[in-house]
């Protein structure tokens, strides 16, 4: 229970019991229970949407969904999205990326890569009838915290030593991988049924098509790179679920 709740002290903005999970052991070997925290994430979420929905029209519902999702897990991701997408459009090399995505400031790309995830997310979930929308957002974090577990089993370490990613790589393990992806095929599958299957390969098959993108570009994975994977993961089940038929407003 103590890496349950390391993971969900890590993940999330929930208070944790003290002395349950704070501590490096525990977080090193926490990421099985990253897909059952995103399972947690996401119920809350959509519980939020479905209560939203009854008195608001789809816009306003979407967009107060994706400011829960992001204010649920105190912006981590974002910002690492923020950061690897100043780092990685910056056309310079491996060395200068890695101290461009170290430095706290956010630059101009970094800003873009926000707008354009959250302005994705909502206009996704919008174009999606209300029943299938809570669906969706049911799904979106689970599928953003099995990419987390997918890419620490794909990638090396890029940074070397320091940096919070190094906490997971010490207990890393390709069946953590293999279970992630399980995990998350199961709530699929459960969420939306054969679409939710679907989305949930398309959003492991972006996961790996990044973690090659990431390699390629300074060789390995960072705290940061692991949260541009975790909200790029999130942006999938919602664009695959638009193109189902049937499953638009």
């Amino acid at each position: 229970m103590k890496r349950f709740f390391a993971a969900l002290g890590f993940l999330t903005v929930l208070p944790v019991p003290e002395g349950w999970g704070g501590g490096e052991a525990e977080l090193s070997r926490c990421t099985p229970f990253f897909p059952p925290v995103g399972l947690l994430i996401g119920a809350f979420a959509a519980a939020w949407a479905w209560g939203l929905g009854r008195a608001l029209p789809a816009w306003p519902v979407s967009v107060l969904t994706v400011i829960a999702l992001i204010g649920v897990s105190r912006g981590l991701h974002m910002d690492g999205l923020s950061d690897t997408a100043d780092g990685f459009l910056s056309s310079r090399p491996r060395e200068r990326i890695l101290e461009i995505m170290r430095d706290s400031h956010v630059g101009a790309m970094g800003v873009m890569a926000i707008v354009c995830a959250v302005c994705l997310k909502a206009a996704a979930l919008a174009s999606l009838s209300g029943e299938v929308r809570w669906r969706a957002v049911l799904l979106m974090p689970v599928a953003g915290r099995c990419a987390l577990v997918v890419s620490v089993a794909a990638l090396p370490y890029a940074r070397g030593t320091g940096g919070l990613g190094t906490l997971f790589y010490r207990g890393r393990s390709r069946l953590d991988a293999a279970w992630a992806v399980l995990f998350l095929g199961l709530v699929g599958w459960a969420a939306a049924g054969v679409a939710g299957l679907v989305a949930s390969a398309l959003s492991i098959a972006l996961t790996l098509l990044f973690a090659v993108y990431t390699y390629r570009k300074i060789g390995g994975a960072t705290g940061d790179t692991l949260g541009a994977a975790c909200e790029l993961a999130e942006i999938v089940p919602a664009l695959a679920l638009c193109a189902w038929p049937g499953a638009r407003a």
